[in-house]
């Protein structure tokens, strides 16, 4: 029931109007990765991303988007065992970093900036105040997320509700 759940929080979240790049997506895909079995842990960013582009329209850098965010999904795999608000903010932070590098490479490569080195480092300083955002809501994003899954699955660990809500 997790994955579904999450999901439909992702579609939800990336289709209503937020500000630019302030969105869980990120927070939502590493925390998927610590909580979901690996299957699914991968499978949630890609369906996410295919559904709600449907919507949003396909662009030329999904490869980048996409792969950063299966990356991410990894980066929740291996600190799954780890799980302290340390290893949580940290990876929220290298997630943030990593899909900030592995995208705005995409930009750069799909040829939205001259091949040079003056256009590569213009295509990232470009994206610095995009990038904020993106460390603010993975960072407040990975609070919710993995308080609030801590907090219900200590309040139903003794009920048949454990079994339905804390399952993959």
């Amino acid at each position: 029931m997790l994955p579904f759940i999450l999901l439909a929080i992702g579609i939800a979240a990336r289709l209503i109007t937020h500000e630019p790049n302030f969105t869980p997506t990120i927070a939502l895909v590493l925390f998927g990765g610590v909580y979901l079995n690996k299957r699914y842990a991968v499978l949630l960013p890609v369906m996410l991303m295919m559904l709600t582009d449907l919507f949003l329209g396909a662009h030329n850098t999904i490869l980048f988007t996409w792969g950063s965010l299966i990356a991410i999904a990894f980066i929740g795999l291996a600190m799954r065992n780890r799980k302290n608000a340390a290893t949580i903010a940290g990876s929220s932070m290298l997630a943030a970093v990593v899909f900030f590098i592995v995208s705005n490479f995409g930009v750069w490569a799909v040829g939205w900036y001259p091949y040079t080195l003056e256009g590569f480092i213009s295509c990232y300083v470009a994206a610095i105040p995009f990038f904020r955002s993106t460390v603010a809501s993975t960072l407040f994003y990975s609070c919710v997320f993995f308080g609030l899954y801590e907090i219900i699955a200590y309040r139903v660990r003794d009920t048949r509700l454990a079994r339905v809500l804390l399952t993959t």
